[in-house]
């Protein structure tokens, strides 16, 4: 099928964008020819680099990429969430690997370190990968019940834990880990621990999808003193505000992947013969359609409001809990449709509605479960 330009805006969309997002939606364009098969990992990377779009996930004070509209200490939003709805499209894993890179980045970002400046420039040339280490095995949505320890040891942090479901494992350079001083009063912190710290082990875990993740284990593992990210105690508002900033473009993300699957299973019907006509020609095949049609515009209004609100620097945790929970929640109706609408080959390796199947379930998982996200936007409503 011949890939759309991206993004292909709907008027309402259009009103929630600047001008010289069409610019970014145009270089984008390249990202439709990627393979979303090709499970290569540093291809992927390859890829990112060569078309600057790691430069999305940093301010321009730090090396990323300025637009005139962007506050220099702060990311086009709007612009990253067409880089993921392009890429959620075409590409997941490629998709994954930019989100992380953007997870890893803002803490450094936030915490202010003069120490991080080279290695922010080099994250947003893609030169450097990171990961971003928040989850463990009992520390998913209750981040404050965390096991993994740091104490100090003369000019060095000395950190126990493990941690799991880790992105990028086995391409990052480094990743932010978040652990608990012992003895703080606020005791979660976040280091910065590079791949070759002594003690620390990474190890993929096989998944249903073949993307880049794992587990890292810390035993003993040492790192310098200025290995701490901010101050003792700051960890929770880094990552918090990490989330923040980077969970409305799982929703674009999401959005881009049900329209792959919109456009598959509309090429599908019109050549698909059952009954002496195509299946485009029964209705409720058309009512399918127009469900997913309209889901899917629905859930991109939400996702640009939230990024243009937050380009604005206004606060909108209910806008972005809204359009996280509905554009995952959607996306995941939509491509399950697609399925239908495709019959048995739906459900055959290979084929990229079922791919995109499987790549939809964790979205409505990770940064913030679809349950956290209602009780952030009822606890709003509620006082």
């Amino acid at each position: 099928m011949t890939a759309p330009s991206f993004p292909d805006f709907s008027a309402a969309v259009s009103a929630l964008l600047e001008p010289h997002h069409a610019d970014v939606a145009k270089e984008l364009g390249v990202v439709a020819a990627w393979d979303m098969r090709d499970h290569d990992a540093a291809r992927a990377v390859e890829r990112l680099r060569e078309n600057n779009l790691f430069s999305l996930v940093v301010p321009a004070r730090h090396g990323g990429r300025g637009f005139a509209t962007a506050p220099l200490e702060r990311i086009d939003l709007r612009a990253l969430c067409l880089a993921r709805e392009a890429l959620g499209w075409s590409h997941p894993m490629a998709d994954s690997i930019l989100a992380v890179q953007g997870l890893f980045a803002h803490p450094l970002i936030q915490s202010g370190d003069a120490v991080h400046a080279e290695l922010l420039a080099q994250v947003a040339k893609g030169d450097r990968v990171g990961g971003f280490a928040l989850t463990e095995p009992e520390a998913g949505s209750d981040v404050g019940s965390m096991k993994t320890t740091a104490r100090r040891e003369g000019a060095e942090w000395v950190l126990d834990g493990t941690k799991v479901f880790i992105s990028n494992v086995g391409i990052a350079d480094h990743f932010v880990v978040f652990a608990r001083v012992q003895g703080a009063p606020k005791p979660i912190s976040a280091f910065l621990v590079g791949r070759e710290a002594p003690g620390l082990v990474a190890a993929r875990i096989p998944m249903s999808l073949d993307h880049p993740l794992g587990r890292l284990e810390m035993h003993g593992c040492r790192v310098p003193a200025n290995a701490l990210v901010g101050d003792v105690g700051q960890g929770m508002r880094l990552a918090l505000g990490t989330l923040d900033v980077l969970r409305t473009s799982v929703g674009a993300a999401a959005c881009g992947m049900a329209r792959r699957a919109l456009d598959e299973a509309r090429r599908r019907v019109r050549e698909r013969v059952q009954f002496g006509k195509p299946l485009a020609d029964f209705q409720l095949t058309q009512a399918a359609v127009a469900e997913m049609a309209t889901e899917l515009d629905a859930a991109r209004l939400l996702v640009y409001r939230a990024a243009r609100l937050k380009d604005a620097g206004e606060r909108a945790s209910v806008e972005v809990a809204m359009a996280k929970m509905f554009a995952t929640e959607a996306a995941q109706r939509i491509i399950d449709r697609a399925v239908q609408l495709f019959g048995g080959l739906g459900v055959a390796l290979g084929s990229v509605v079922e791919q995109l199947y499987r790549e939809i379930r964790p979205l409505r998982i990770y940064e913030g479960t679809t349950e956290i996200q209602k009780l952030i936007i009822g606890g709003a409503l509620l006082g």
